[in-house]
């Protein structure tokens, strides 16, 4: 088992970044979702200009905020600055669809992009938009092709996972398990490390660790509709909120504060439901969560990726280290 860690991309990403490597964690991911979070690829450039072992890569991209060529010119300049230790991983799209208000891409399309991708890198011409494309970059604008990253596949149901086996080199899964994977399986998880007597309920807890439960609100009512959510602590009041806004701009409400603080919407429901925090993240004290990794370790997971929250990450990132790894 890998232990890597997962941010909200900001401003102090790059020196969370610096600080994981020093606590030991194998890889740093940084989200892609412009609408809540600045851009993903300055934040892991300045992160490499201040590491020097640490995995980076985003996590995960959806294609179409960028032309391939954009990923791929931003892919041979992180690799030029971090060699060998770039990773990239390709999804269809959660907040970075669903915050524009659009739905997710279809898999056929993300695999279609991953493989021009794939193609730029290797230094292929490659046709998109019905012309020829081919990366141009002379000597000293960016790593020489080939470039050869490996890429996991943002897949938790059936066709993602087709497309993570034809054409990706593992699986980068969020909150539940894919039991389909093989091989490279990331699981991006949540949670905090309980102090002696610490209760759910108490501020820190639900300010490190109730984005992780807030967000399953957000994603079942985003695939589901509200039957989805109703029947859950705290969710008939949570749709209250939700439904007695506008339903144009009701996207941009669902996923404010996503993965970094919790609304006053989200709150309430996740203090009422908090004792589900124990199921849907990572939260407990260090014998718990020693065995819940044990858990996922022996259902096939073999990357742990912690997202920490709240006012201190890089506490939270120390104290989930030293109690899992």
């Amino acid at each position: 088992m890998e232990f890597s860690c997962a941010f909200a991309t900001s401003l102090d990403t790059p020196e969370h970044i610096r600080i994981a490597e020093a606590l030991g964690y194998r890889r740093a991911w940084a989200y892609d979702s412009p609408a809540l979070y600045p851009d993903v690829w300055v934040a892991l450039s300045l992160a490499a200009e201040r590491t020097e072992r640490i995995g980076l890569g985003p996590a995960v991209l959806v294609p179409s905020l960028r032309h391939p060529m954009t990923n791929a010119a931003a892919i041979v300049g992180l690799y030029a600055l971090a060699p060998g230790r770039v990773a990239v991983a390709v999804g269809s799209g959660f907040t970075g669809r669903y915050t524009l208000g659009q739905r997710p891409l279809r898999w056929a399309d993300v695999e279609v992009y991953v493989r021009a991708l794939r193609a730029l890198l290797a230094g292929d011409t490659v046709e998109w938009e019905g012309r020829p494309i081919r990366m141009l970059h002379p000597p000293g604008f960016g790593a020489a092709r080939p470039v050869d990253v490996p890429f996991l596949i943002g897949a938790d149901g059936p066709k993602g996972t087709a497309v993570a086996e034809a054409i990706g080199d593992g699986i980068f899964a969020a909150g539940v398990p894919n039991a389909a994977a093989t091989g490279w399986h990331a699981l991006l998880q949540f949670g905090t490390v309980l102090g002696p007597g610490e209760d759910l309920r108490s501020p820190r807890v639900l300010e490190a660790a109730g984005h992780g439960l807030a967000v399953a609100y957000h994603a079942m009512f985003e695939r589901g509709g509200p039957d989805a959510v109703r029947g859950f602590p705290g969710g008939e009041a949570w749709l209250s909120a939700i439904e007695s806004l506008p339903a144009a701009g009701r996207h941009l409400a669902t996923h404010e504060g996503h993965l970094v603080h919790l609304t006053d919407r989200d709150r309430a429901a996740v203090t009422e439901g908090a004792e589900l925090l124990g199921p849907f993240t990572l939260t407990g004290t260090p014998a718990a969560l020693r065995n819940r990794v044990a858990e996922l370790a022996a259902g096939g997971v073999t990357e742990v990726v912690y997202q920490p929250a709240g006012a201190d990450i890089p506490g939270e990132l120390e104290r989930f280290f030293a109690a899992v790894a």
